[in-house]
């Protein structure tokens, strides 16, 4: 009983099997069918490597959204050199809030050589090639992210000489703790003092022809310090042509929560623009020398997401390849024969002459084929 059950169960099963199977005897090979399977396999062949790396790679998702978090510090990373003496200069920050930062709280004044070494100079050099790249292709940003933490450091790699020269300029570099508002971090003559209005510089002590505000930017970012990430302003380098010039940057920063296979960090990006003139009041141009850095707080945070195809993805695409090309292939296959086929029975019937009519004796014709040319007995 049971092995009869299991005859009606297989012959129920061959009945639905939708892929029934040629015998070899029905099956003809032909030379033009062994070139397109040929051209066919070829084909899955590259287009199965070519979606195995597109497997392989990941892609950079951007999702953006309100910025809710107000009350927690945000983080300035500073390395600034500046061509004045550490005794002669002070920065500080103040916000909208009227609230003072001073550089006591996180910053280090060293005196160093402003001139670069020639080590200094070539990384310097590329620091300014990578950058006008990425304002040229902006989807090497993309790369740069998923390259944090693997690539090589991007600070200035230290003087590689001893010199006897005596140290000209102030390196100024740390990080300070400021409030998520709009602020205005500077560095002028003098240091900075508490005063009921905001703060003041002693810049009356100064000599005004010791003024040289030439500049570089070695690192300037906000958040987090993710290794690897170049800032709009790494490598700005700014030469002063007078004594009271001032140098202005106006910074919007964007918070970026940053997530990826190798990392996870809370960091911000931020977009620049520059400015600078010279003060002279004669000619209404007033202000005050030093170097100012204006930023404010974007709204919105984007959140960048590194993302990969998943394994189902990559099977289906996958069959879809080799489904498809078979299919392609076959039907390509079968117009190109079906053509092929007609052109040459045309030729063939083409190549037979017709016969010349018989006359019948009513004065009709014949045009049909005699069945024996000649009647032998």
């Amino acid at each position: 009983m049971r092995r009869l059950n299991r005859k009606k169960t297989l012959s129920l099963v061959k009945e639905l099997d939708a892929f029934p199977k040629v015998p070899d005897s029905y099956v003809e090979t032909s030379a033009s069918g062994g070139t397109v399977s040929l051209i066919a396999f070829t084909t899955m062949a590259l287009l199965t490597i070519m979606e195995f790396s597109v497997y392989q790679d990941t892609w950079m998702k951007y999702e953006y959204e309100v910025d809710k978090d107000f009350s927690s510090k945000l983080r300035i990373n500073i390395d600034i050199t500046v061509a004045m003496k550490c005794q002669y200069v002070g920065a500080d920050v103040l916000d909208l809030a009227e609230t003072m930062v001073a550089s006591a709280d996180g910053l280090v004044y060293e005196p160093v050589i402003f001139d670069l070494s020639p080590r200094q100079k070539e990384w310097q050099r590329m620091l300014h090639l990578i950058q006008s790249r990425l304002q040229e292709e902006h989807s090497l940003q993309d790369v740069i992210f998923k390259s944090a933490f693997k690539s090589s450091s991007t600070a200035l790699p230290p003087r590689e000489e001893d010199s006897s020269q005596p140290p000209d300029a102030c390196r100024i570099h740390g990080h300070l703790y400021v409030n998520k508002v709009a602020g205005n971090f500077h560095i002028t003559v003098g240091k900075a003092i508490p005063h009921p209005r905001g703060h003041a510089h002693l810049a009356a002590l100064v000599n005004h022809d010791s003024y040289n505000f030439s500049h570089r930017i070695d690192h300037l970012s906000f958040g987090e310090v993710v290794p690897g990430i170049i800032n709009p302003l790494d490598g700005t380098e700014k030469i002063a042509v007078d004594h009271n010039q001032m140098f202005q940057y106006f910074i919007t920063v964007v918070p970026t929560k940053l997530h990826t296979y190798k990392i996870s960090a809370d960091t911000h990006q931020f977009s620049v623009t520059e400015r600078e003139r010279v003060i002279n009041h004669a000619a209404g141009s007033h202000g005050v020398s030093g170097i100012f850095m204006k930023y404010d707080l974007s709204s919105l945070m984007v959140t960048v997401t590194e993302e990969h195809m998943p394994f189902w993805q990559f099977f289906v695409r996958l069959c879809g390849i080799v489904g498809g090309i078979f299919s392609t292939t076959g039907m390509l296959h079968g117009i190109g024969k079906f053509i092929v086929e007609i052109i040459y029975c045309r030729f063939r019937i083409g190549s037979y002459k017709p016969i010349s009519s018989v006359p019948f004796e009513d004065g009709h014709t014949d045009n049909h084929l005699p069945l024996l040319e000649n009647n032998t007995h």
